[in-house]
């Protein structure tokens, strides 16, 4: 297959304000820690109770260091601190006023922090590639999420139901940040995630491997629920307010809407996301068990 969705590997710098220094050249321990103690721009922080124990789970990303406030006493921290152990991860204990100067102000680190290799993207023609071989495949495209709790919540859910993979632009929108791998909440370890230069030459691939490419719109005529979502398919979901691009969405297929009963005229980008694809399941459950009483017949 030709390369046309060459990823751009995005590993970015883990900054980290310096400590400040008395005339005695003592550091203020009120201060923030030094970007010493991390590691080069491949390493990044993880933090709250879940993104890290899932990471640990996973076992997919080198863990450099563990962080745990002192006096932890929930049971999924105690989790996290038996599975660093038997992984051979350095942990450490540190009072909790001093773990919240890793993270930017008003962030919820749960009392625990992990200092891991950056999150990489999965080379985009390996992943069509899997896609394209696999029968009823599901897959998400995004084109131009810029919100980082969108884009962490959009991959939970992606995740969570089970699709394929996610294809994101590799411009103007949001990438693997410390904030979307936080409100992931460990999906980004396990759902392949792929930039692309040109969404509109992914889709025409797509096409071209018999997957359906089905865009939302409020506009559209279609409702979500009436399209038969058990073929392999590839949902398209637009940036927070713009909606798609008008060339993405005239490559699609399809368009199709959620039909709003209220007085808003339209749902977040991750709930219209969890809605969709929650019925694709619900439609190839449905599917499955047809067969199968067909089949017994």
């Amino acid at each position: 297959m030709s390369s046309k969705f060459k990823v751009q590997s995005s590993k970015s710098k883990v900054q980290s304000p310096k400590s400040k220094v008395h005339k005695d050249r003592r550091p203020k321990t009120e201060d923030r820690r030094s970007s010493s103690e991390f590691s080069t721009q491949h390493s990044a922080l993880i933090f709250g109770v879940l993104p890290v124990l899932e990471i640990l789970r996973a076992n997919s990303r080198r863990i450099e260091k563990i962080m745990i406030a002192e006096g932890s006493r929930e049971k999924r921290i105690s989790e996290i601190w038996q599975l660093a152990k038997e992984n051979g991860v350095q942990l450490q204990k540190i009072p909790r006023e001093n773990l919240s100067r890793y993270t930017e102000e008003g962030a919820n680190h749960q009392g625990v922090i992990a200092i891991v290799a950056s999150a990489d993207y999965t080379d985009a023609d390996e992943l069509l590639e899997k896609i394209a071989a696999k029968e009823n495949s599901l897959t998400l495209i995004l084109d131009g999420v810029e919100d980082p709790r969108n884009l962490g919540a959009i991959l939970r859910v992606a995740e969570c139901s089970g699709a394929d993979g996610v294809f994101i632009p590799e411009h103007r929108a949001v990438g693997l940040t410390e904030t979307v791998v936080k409100t992931a909440a460990g999906a980004t370890e396990y759902i392949k995630i792929a930039k692309v230069k040109n969404l509109n030459r992914l889709i025409e691939e797509l096409k071209s491997h018999n997957i359906w490419v089905v865009g939302t719109s409020a506009e559209a005529e279609t409702d979500y629920t009436e399209w038969d979502w058990s073929q392999s398919s590839a949902l398209v979901l637009g940036s927070e307010g713009k909606g798609l691009h008008r060339l993405v969405a005239e490559n699609c297929d399809m368009l199709v809407k959620i039909p709003m009963r209220g007085k808003i005229e339209s749902l977040n980008v991750s709930v219209a996301c969890g809605v969709i694809l929650f019925e694709a399941i619900r439609q190839r459950r449905t599917e499955n068990f047809k067969l199968r009483i067909t089949n017994y017949e």
